[in-house]
């Protein structure tokens, strides 16, 4: 059995009862970090082996974790915060346990863009979920494509990029576009800025951005 467990993005209160009886069942436990889970184990006081799966070793990897799992080992994989495999290390795993006939499941929980939409006020019935986009080859096509969506549109996007994120949508002539940006998710410093592109730029401007950013663009 392979177990998708969604972690906390930010308060460790918000891991499911669900999510730490599987934690504290499953053989091995597979991470984005082993640190970072490390710390989320020791809160809940689970001791099981811990081992990394993530975007730099996640191919060399993949062939023994699925021979473990047919060999009758059950196998929970996490990433650092949030569902895996969105925007997270997880598809390749998921995709060669679906091949060998590995039994799968995914629990639900914390997913960051989730509650940015919700409290952005933009429209929920249609949006995309774009994740993070190219930081270089690919970044302007992508970012015109994105400007003519007529549903919300939803990226990621680091502190590092956030202001040239806004300000290459000002030089696409999209200044008074509606843009809702939230940070730091369930943590203590959690916050979400409204207004035209423009106006947000600014804000950032002055106010150095912190934390990892999920942005929301209104419909065109």
């Amino acid at each position: 059995m392979l177990y998708l467990v969604p972690t906390p993005i930010g308060n460790l209160e918000d891991i499911t009862l669900r999510a730490i009886k599987i934690l504290k069942s499953v053989d091995l436990i597979l991470a984005e970090d082993t640190r970072t889970t490390g710390v989320l184990l020791k809160h809940l006081e689970i001791k099981k082996p811990l081992a990394s799966f993530h975007i730099h070793n996640e191919h060399q990897k993949l062939a023994d974790y699925i021979r473990q799992m047919k060999e009758g080992r059950n196998v929970a994989l996490v990433s650092d915060a949030g569902t895996p495999a969105i925007s997270d290390p997880g598809f390749l795993l998921v995709r060669e346990a679906l091949k060998e006939e590995i039994e799968i499941q995914c629990l639900p929980g914390p997913t960051a863009f989730v509650p940015a939409l919700v409290v952005s006020g933009f429209s929920t019935d249609r949006f995309l979920f774009e994740g993070f986009i190219p930081q270089k080859k690919g970044r302007q096509t992508k970012l015109k494509q994105i400007t003519q969506y007529d549903c919300t549109t939803i990226l990621y996007e680091s502190p590092h990029r956030i202001i040239r994120l806004l300000e290459e949508l000002v030089a696409l002539g999209e200044s008074e576009r509606k843009i809702s940006i939230s940070r730091e998710i369930s943590k203590m410093f959690e916050q979400t800025v409204r207004g035209t592109v423009s106006e947000v730029l600014l804000h950032f401007q002055t106010k150095p951005p912190k934390g990892e950013f999920v942005v929301c663009l209104a419909a065109r």
